[in-house]
């Protein structure tokens, strides 16, 4: 069994989330990474480097969409992206980017968890 058959074998919420998280990764480091790996380079190197980056995150996004909106609504896509997206990204950036760990991402946080409630309340 390949990798492609085993993910098809989980249940949608878990291809959804686990591709979300993947491409998440992705999408941190090309957004950000550039920040700190290439702060003395010219601006449009960095911006093609990140856009090779981004080309990875697609290749997950994509499918994790098409997957995920056999399940859940495109508004529920959103805000579960939204949710992961600040759970990678928090770790980045204390991990990679050595930024302070601040109390704004603990009420950040909990705005989402308000979010999801009230996008998945009706589901």
């Amino acid at each position: 069994m390949n990798v492609w058959q085993t993910l098809q074998s989980l249940p949608v919420p878990v291809q959804t989330i686990g591709l979300l998280v993947a491409s998440n990764v992705f999408m941190a480091f090309a957004w950000y990474g550039h920040l700190k790996n290439l702060a003395t380079a010219p601006w449009y190197i960095a911006a093609l480097i990140s856009w090779g980056i981004a080309l990875f995150e697609y290749l997950l996004q994509v499918p994790a969409n098409r997957i995920g909106y056999t399940q859940f609504s495109l508004a529920q896509l959103k805000i579960l992206q939204e949710v992961i997206t600040l759970s990678v990204f928090v770790p980045f950036a204390l991990l990679y980017m050595n930024e302070p760990l601040k109390l704004d991402y603990l009420w950040a946080a909990l705005c989402l968890v308000g979010a999801v409630y009230f996008i998945f309340r009706s589901a």
